[in-house]
């Protein structure tokens, strides 16, 4: 069987591929499908399609070719692979991220049916005259009373066509993806509520759901009229955990996990859910939402905070022991100086630990010869630096991984004005031959 790139050759083929843009979600914006939902921790689907098909041609076994994505997010990895007709996997543990990720590889389904069914929706939430429900405040600083009331009847048309079928589930992710354009206050992309910044033009919701629907239902047959092929397969499952997926099978894995830059991608999700009802205060979010999730932000390990330094002694951290408990002690020192006093020595120690839990399920699942590619950035929290390609790759190299490389895309960080701290910070991939 013919032998993916080694590393030593990834460095001229890394070359041909660098642009600025790869490592974010910008690209897909204008691209069928993947545009459905603006998902901001995503990376370039031409990047991806340009990744997989040169591995793919060197791979020798085209036939039997996986790509496995373990942190899907918005399904980019895995409806790239749908384009090219290439078999992949993906893994999600965000609830909600899942179900948007799952709507977009149902682009094979019957578009009029699916156009049907939303205008059904359309047509009985306007004629809805029924008092709206209760919301949390997030949701009432997000709407004005119009709005906030057709939102409210569509949501309720939309659930009473709840039957599980392409249709509907199509029709629930028009409904999600159209919130934030009905909102009136500046609520970027899964970010907070920013009330200072109100728009001056917001669509109604009932326009903002048509345009959506209509939106989606062009894509389709766009996709559908292509040479795509529907092979990904999605799966809710923690990345961490156990791989459901059988040993030495996937080929390429390209992915990017959560970064340690206390992102908070459960509350980034707060506005939707609260929408949704599944969720009602931020107590919600810890015990539904969290859970599941790479530990990457402080408001996770608040109670953790007491062992942090015995995680640290886990065989996993091994490798980077010396390292990662020298950062830790830092940050435990540094929180002091600040009135936030954030736990971030916790969520180091804790984010590592689990990315080291994913290394050795990956190397579980990817077979001899295998490339795995992290779209990863580097952290420096409250001004200490924490190098996480070089953690990483060391962790990979422990789990069985044969040897790693870092190819730099971008500075980060360079624009925000209100930083704390003047370390340089990167973005990337890091290179993993298995």
């Amino acid at each position: 069987m013919a032998s993916i790139l080694p590393v030593s050759d990834l460095r001229n083929y890394n070359e041909v591929l660098q642009t600025d843009t790869t490592s974010t979600f910008i690209d897909n914006t204008s691209l069928p499908i993947h545009r459905w939902f603006r998902y901001t921790a995503g990376f370039s689907a031409q990047w991806v399609e340009e990744t997989v098909m040169t591995y793919l041609s060197k791979s020798g076994h085209s036939d039997n070719f996986k790509v496995l994505d373990p942190f899907a997010g918005s399904g980019t990895t895995l409806l790239s692979c749908d384009k090219l007709g290439v078999t992949s996997y993906g893994y999600e543990s965000h609830p909600l991220v899942y179900e948007i990720a799952a709507g977009k590889l149902l682009w094979n389904s019957d578009a009029d049916l699916f156009l049907k069914t939303a205008n059904d929706i359309l047509v009985q939430a306007e004629s809805d005259y029924s008092t709206t429900d209760n919301y949390p405040d997030i949701v009432l600083k997000c709407y004005d009373e119009k709005n906030l009331e057709e939102i409210d009847h569509l949501k309720k048309a939309l659930f009473s066509k709840s039957d599980n079928s392409s249709s509907y589930k199509l029709s629930w992710l028009a409904f999600v993806s159209m919130l934030r354009a009905s909102s009136y206050v500046g609520t970027a992309a899964w970010q907070y509520v920013l009330p200072n910044k109100r728009k001056v033009k917001v669509l109604s919701a009932f326009e903002a759901f048509s345009k959506q629907v209509n939106l989606m239902y062009e894509d389709m047959k766009i996709f559908q009229e292509s040479q795509a092929k529907q092979c990904a397969a999605l799966m809710k499952q923690d990345a961490r955990k156990v791989s459901p997926i059988e040993e030495n099978s996937i080929d390429l894995v390209i992915t990017s996990p959560p970064y340690a830059n206390n992102y908070d991608y459960a509350d980034a999700t707060r506005l939707e859910l609260s929408v949704l009802g599944e969720i009602k205060s931020w107590g919600d979010l810890q015990s539904k939402i969290r859970p599941e999730l790479i530990r990457s932000c402080t408001q996770m390990v608040s109670k953790e905070k007491k062992d942090t330094f015995q995680y640290l002694k886990d065989p996993l951290l091994i490798p980077i022991y010396n390292e990662i408990l020298d950062v830790c002690t830092k940050l435990d020192i540094e929180k002091e100086n600040h009135g936030g006093k954030k736990n971030y020595h916790t969520m180091v120690a804790l984010y590592f630990l689990d990315l080291a839990k994913v290394w050795q399920e990956l190397r579980k699942v990817c077979k001899e010869g295998s490339v795995v590619c992290f779209v990863v950035g580097d952290s420096a929290p409250y001004g200490v630096y924490v190098p996480v390609d070089e953690w990483l790759g060391r962790l990979a190299v422990a789990a069985g991984f044969k040897e790693y490389y870092f190819e730099k895309i971008r500075d980060r960080n360079v624009k925000w004005k209100n930083r704390k701290h003047k370390v340089p910070l990167k973005e990337g991939r890091l290179w993993i031959r298995g």
